[in-house]
C-alpha cells in the first residue's frame, strides 16, 4: 500500500496532537510531534535565561545557543507514547506548563527557530509514512503532503480542554489566564511573518468543538483512506 504524508495543522490544544498520535498507531505511521519541538526551544530557552521576565527574548543569545540544542522522541515504557527529550533529559511535562505556554508563540515566530526545526522536519518525512502535527505542516513543511487536515475549535472550548488537561495532571490553573493564552497564541500564531497559521488551500477542515475523541478518531481515518483509495 502507497505511504503517504499526513500534515495536520490547526489552532492550539484542538487535539491536533492526541489524533495524530492515534491515527499514526493505527495505521503503523511515524508520529512527529511539532508543537513540542517549539516547546523545547522554549524550555531550553527560559532555562538559559534568554527570556526575560517581560517577555523580551535575547534572540542573538538564542540563536548562538541553538547548536547545542538536541531534540528527540522517545518511547516511555510507562505511557506508552514518545516524550521529548532535550539532550537525553525527558521533558515531556515540563514543556506542557504555562510558563512554556505562555511564550512558545514568541519562540516559535524566530526565523532561525523555524528554518532550523522546519529542516529537522522535513528530513523526518522523507521516505513518508508519517504523520506530524503543527502550525505550518501543510503550507511550509510539506506543501505536497497527500492529507492535510486543518482543525479548530472554538477558544472557550480548547482553554477548558487546557485547564482540564493541567488539573489532571495535578497543576494548578486558571481559565480565564489559559483563555488569554489561547487567545493571545491565536494572534500570534496567525500574524507572524514567518510560515503563519493558515489553512492550506487543499486542506480538508475539522471543526471538533463538539466531538469525541472517538469521533475524532473515526473522522480522521476514513479521511485518510479516501485519500488511499483516491490515490490507488
Amino acid at each position: 500500500m502507497k505511504r503517504i504524508i499526513i500534515a495536520i495543522d490547526g489552532y492550539s490544544s484542538c487535539g491536533k496532537s492526541t489524533m495524530a498520535r492515534r491515527l499514526a498507531k493505527r495505521i503503523g505511521y511515524v508520529y512527529v510531534d511539532t508543537g513540542a519541538m517549539y516547546r523545547a526551544v522554549t524550555l531550553f530557552a527560559l532555562r538559559r535565561g534568554l527570556v526575560a521576565e517581560s517577555g523580551e527574548i535575547d534572540k542573538a543569545g538564542l540563536e548562538k545557543a541553538m547548536h547545542e540544542l538536541y531534540i528527540t522522541f522517545r518511547l516511555n515504557a510507562a505511557s506508552g507514547n514518545a516524550h521529548t527529550h532535550i539532550n537525553g533529559e525527558d521533558v515531556e511535562d515540563e514543556i506542557r506548563s504555562m510558563a512554556v505556554s505562555s511564550r512558545v508563540s514568541a519562540i516559535a515566530a524566530l526565523p532561525f527557530v523555524r528554518e532550523a526545526l522546519v529542516r529537522q522536519q522535513q528530513a523526518m518525512g522523507q521516505e513518508r509514512g508519517i504523520v506530524m502535527d503543527g502550525r505550518d505542516i501543510g503550507t511550509t513543511v510539506f506543501p505536497d503532503a497527500e492529507l492535510k487536515v486543518f482543525v479548530t475549535a472554538s477558544a472557550e472550548v480548547r482553554a477548558q480542554r487546557r485547564f482540564d488537561e493541567l488539573k489532571a495532571k495535578g497543576v494548578e490553573a486558571d481559565y480565564l489566564d489559559i483563555l488569554h493564552n489561547v487567545v493571545e497564541r491565536d494572534y500570534i500564531d496567525s500574524h507572524r511573518e514567518v510560515s503563519p497559521l493558515r489553512k492550506a488551500q487543499d486542506a480538508v477542515v475539522l471543526d471538533n468543538s463538539h466531538m469525541t475523541i472517538e469521533e475524532q478518531d473515526q473522522w480522521l481515518f476514513d479521511e485518510y483512506e479516501k485519500r488511499i483509495k483516491a490515490l490507488a
